[in-house]
């Protein structure tokens, strides 16, 4: 059987809108980040200052008061400690990593805090005035925090409020889709468009157009074929009929009157086939049809047509039924039983119900991956010649009367092609076996 599943949708990105908020949102994120960069290094930097300032006048006013009033010379607060080593004096309760600092200011780390030092000499003793900066670092974390905060929420703002403003641009956009999807009559673009939008309007306006043309030519040529084989058709076979008529006819030339006949019958098909593909394919009269003799009857049409040894399996219930055109499920199910046969040289074909699924399966040699995807196409070339317009007309009758139609290659060998009714069933479910051999 050459059949094949029909392609399944693209998956869906992002909706344009929330990437138009999330680069919004993600560009004034990036800003203030920037912004509060330069801010805080400007901040440490004059805090920095600011400190050795402090220590600078701290150790200079101690280093002065100190040989009047000593107790003076010590700061008044108390993340400052001032130490004095007198000249030739060992360090007496002096830390040991601020006893070995050389006179400069220096930044030493403890752990986990930082502490600046100021280390001066007269020519009397050594001074060494540690400034304990966990305030000012701890206010810088304060100031770092807030700050990221902000930026994080101002960036949150922005992302809600370019999501409800891209929300007009992609309106139109999802306006024009809906109107191409269902064919809304009219020109598409509308008075007030942004320039972008309206851009696009014009140009499917435009595409649309040439497309209607082109499908209107389409369909001319197609009926008018249609139209000009019949006649001459007609006439073949009438002829033909005729001549299988006539009495004491030799049997080769007989069977040749007979074949004559079949081929201006699949001619006949073929062009209204075609007329049915260049044309948008609408139900007619819904009815409900049962199932099992209906397959029956086409089974025996399309096998008198190609006589084969294959032995025809149905597995179908009595009851069980859908509401739909006759003549659509005639034209599907002919095309489908008459590719199975085409493909089966012997063994079996098995028609099965299941649930809303009815499936054909061939005694083939099943398809490739590369037939799956292209094989419900008009004239696809596999690797086993052309498939004509058979399947390609099942897809297009499906699509039009609300059924799916899928191809795999079954489990256990050959070809399976199935269609989905959906809601459509009317009733029943697979509660018996038969067969009908031929």
């Amino acid at each position: 059987m050459a059949s094949a599943t029909n392609s399944s949708p693209l998956e869906s990105s992002a909706s344009m809108r929330l990437r138009i908020a999330a680069a919004l949102a993600a560009l004034v994120l990036l800003v203030i980040l920037i912004q509060s960069l330069i801010l805080v290094y400007q901040l440490d930097r004059k805090e920095e200052e600011f400190i050795d300032t402090q220590l600078n006048d701290q150790i200079a006013y101690s280093m002065e008061v100190w040989s009047k009033s000593p107790d003076l010379a010590f700061p008044n607060t108390p993340a400052m400690w001032l130490y004095r080593i007198g000249q030739g004096q060992p360090p007496v309760n002096v830390p040991p990593f601020l006893a070995e600092l050389k006179p400069g200011n220096h930044e030493v780390y403890l752990g986990s805090k930082e502490y600046h030092v100021a280390v001066r000499e007269d020519g009397q003793a050594r001074y060494i005035l540690a400034y304990d900066v966990e305030d000012h670092e701890d206010r810088l974390d304060e100031l770092i925090f807030v700050t990221v905060l902000a930026a994080v929420a101002l960036a949150l703002l922005t992302l809600l409020g370019g999501y409800l403003l891209a929300g007009r641009l992609t309106r139109r956009l999802e306006t024009l889709a809906d109107k191409v999807e269902q064919e809304i009559p009219g020109f598409l673009r509308e008075p007030g468009m942004e320039r972008e939008v309206a851009a696009l309007a014009e140009a499917l306006d435009h595409y649309r157009s040439r497309q209607g043309e082109m499908l209107e030519r389409e369909r001319a040529f197609a009926a008018n074929l249609s139209h000009e084989l019949r006649t001459p058709l007609t006439g073949i076979r009438t002829d033909a009929e005729l001549l299988a008529s006539l009495p004491d006819l030799p049997e080769a030339v007989g069977r040749r009157a007979t074949r004559i006949v079949a081929s201006v019958d699949r001619v006949n098909a073929l062009a209204s086939s075609l007329l049915l593909l260049a044309r948008e394919a609408r139900p007619g009269a819904v009815a409900e049809i049962l199932l099992r003799p209906a397959i029956v009857s086409i089974w025996e049409s399309v096998q008198l047509a190609t006589p084969k040894a294959v032995e025809f399996i149905l597995e179908v219930p009595e009851t069980a039924g859908i509401k739909g055109d006759p003549v659509f499920f005639d034209l599907v199910l002919r095309n489908v039983l008459d590719n199975a046969l085409r493909y089966s040289d012997e063994g079996q074909i098995v028609c099965r119900l299941n649930g809303s699924r009815l499936s054909v399966t061939d005694s083939g040699p099943g398809f490739t991956a590369g037939e799956l995807e292209q094989v419900f196409n008009r004239f696809f070339v596999g690797e086993r010649g052309t498939n004509g317009l058979g399947l390609a007309l099942v897809r297009h009758v499906c699509l039009a009367s609300g059924w799916r139609v899928s191809a795999r290659n079954a489990p256990a060998g050959g070809g399976e092609l199935t269609i989905d009714f959906g809601c459509q069933l009317a009733a029943g479910g697979i509660t018996d076996s038969s067969q009908i051999a031929h």
